[in-house]
């Protein structure tokens, strides 16, 4: 008896330290990139959402570029991971999408998304999709949408001009989501009975963070919010099909045409899921973008004084003092889009891009199997001071000579290839009028917060607080300290 239990007890022994060593030693049809798996299923997860405290590449990446170089294996919530540093492997990433590689993400996120989100879908639907996307975002739409983005800017800063301070990056979200919410679905938070923007704030705090399910954790909040912001998109849907409108007012419109056609390859599950992620990307990323550009400005009063150059020369030039911004105005912000550009580099709001090897594909020596997972980082790329000089400094100019337009192997910030971010312009245009109307009509200083942590993703902890004062005539210059 005595010798089965110990025949039993080193089977069991043996299996273990098989599958450790499977864990630690994964093999391929070639050579895998080095790196270390970490710990068994965790992985080295824990260190991948170490807090970093700075603008500079994560930690977690920059130490293994040095031990290992620009492609590295590791593995992440319970998934074999390949992490690339690599520019020219980053665009073949993006440029070969659907034939070596195709969109994806861990199922932590997918289930915070939806499992039939844009992200997730592939092919003629991923297409039909950005189309629809386009219908509101496009540069048509944006030419209408201008002035109603500037009216919205210049109420909220007079607003915040007259309180001891604001926080920036909640003002600003609000501001932003108010907006979409009305061009998607006609949301008035005044009329309506429940908070849609509170759902999203509770999803927002856990979405990168340990995905944990358990009470109390801030993932399991991000999934409650996401359930209460799906639940009420749900009974708008619901309540827009049982009383149609004549005339089309608002993106749901247009879904719903979409979901009454006999042909239509649209579902209502894939409708909601692209209205919580359109909500969703519209404010958040754009919030931070622009909490951050305020900052930088703060810190650095030449750029500053720049940008504010730029824009009074706009109104000076005016034929009609009392028009809106023009869209002809608009497209000649070349300072101001040099800006925004800095701004998205050096911030890398997203710190990491997944995508999946549909076959096993050979690179510089390496191979990546199929079925694993990738992951692009940006931060890599744009804090590279073989892409960019004193890649830490905040130097709008820098962009005079490079690249404005798109993507490149040295700027991914609105991502790359056919998954180039549709909202871009939709992004841009509401950083451009947002600084436009605050350089020509307001100053500001900091009255706390301002510090900024990645977890990965970018957050201000402490928020930024700012005092707002609007200038008068006689005192114009934008880099008083007040």
């Amino acid at each position: 008896m005595w010798s089965v239990s110990v025949c039993i007890a080193a089977t069991l022994v043996l299996a273990v330290a098989s599958w450790l060593y499977r864990w630690q030693h994964p093999t391929c049809n070639g050579n895998l990139p080095p790196g270390s798996m970490g710990w068994p299923l965790l992985g080295e997860t824990i260190k991948f959402f170490a807090p970093n405290p700075t603008w500079d590449t994560p930690p977690f990446v920059k130490e293994r570029m040095k031990r290992y170089g620009s492609i590295f294996k590791t593995s992440l919530v319970g998934r074999p991971v390949i992490v690339s540093t690599d520019a020219d492997l980053n665009y073949m990433i993006f440029q070969q999408e659907g034939q070596l590689f195709q969109s994806w993400y861990p199922d932590s996120f997918t289930e915070v998304f939806g499992r039939q989100n844009v992200g997730s879908l592939h092919g003629y639907m991923y297409k039909y999709l950005k189309n629809m996307v386009l219908y509101l975002f496009g540069p048509e739409s944006l030419k209408k949408m201008l002035n109603e983005v500037e009216h919205v800017a210049a109420r909220n800063l007079e607003k915040w001009a007259g309180l001891e301070s604001v926080e920036l990056k909640e003002a600003t979200a609000n501001m932003i989501f108010d907006l979409t919410a009305k061009k998607l679905i006609s949301y008035d938070p005044k009329k309506s009975s429940e908070n849609l923007r509170e759902s999203f704030v509770a999803f927002i705090q856990g979405l990168i963070s340990f995905p944990l399910d358990i009470p109390g954790t801030a993932y399991h909040k991000c999934l409650q919010g996401r359930k209460k912001a799906m639940t009420m998109l749900k009974n708008m849907l619901q309540e827009r099909r049982a009383n149609p409108r004549k005339v089309k007012t608002d993106f749901f419109d247009y879904v719903l045409e979409e979901l009454d056609r006999g042909d239509t390859i649209l579902t209502e599950a894939i409708a909601l899921d692209l209205m919580f992620v359109l909500l969703f990307a519209s404010f958040e990323t754009t919030s931070l973008a622009l909490t951050v550009a305020v900052k930088l400005l703060r810190d650095n009063p030449r750029v500053l004084q720049e940008l504010t150059e730029e824009h009074d020369n706009i109104l000076r030039n005016r034929e009609n003092k009392e028009s809106g911004l023009a869209w002809k105005e608009y497209k000649s912000m070349t300072f101001t889009f040099q800006l925004i550009n800095e701004t998205v580099r050096l911030a890398n709001i997203v710190p990491g891009v997944f995508r999946k090897a549909l076959k096993d594909i050979k690179f510089k020596g390496y191979t990546i199997p199929a079925g694993w997972a990738v992951m692009v980082c940006p931060p890599s790329i744009h804090l590279n001071p073989d892409n960019y000089k004193n890649p830490l400094e905040f130097n709008p100019s820098r962009w005079e000579k490079m690249d404005q337009k798109g993507a490149s192997k040295n700027f991914m910030a609105f991502g790359g290839g056919m998954r180039f971010c549709v909202g871009t312009d939709f992004t841009k245009v509401q950083m451009a009028v947002f600084l436009h109307c605050l350089v020509t009509k307001y100053r500001w200083k900091t009255v706390k917060g301002g510090d900024i942590v990645r977890t990965p993703g970018l957050q201000f902890p402490n928020g930024l607080h700012v005092q707002m004062t609007k200038k008068d005539k006689q005192n114009q210059d934008p880099t008083s300290k007040n």
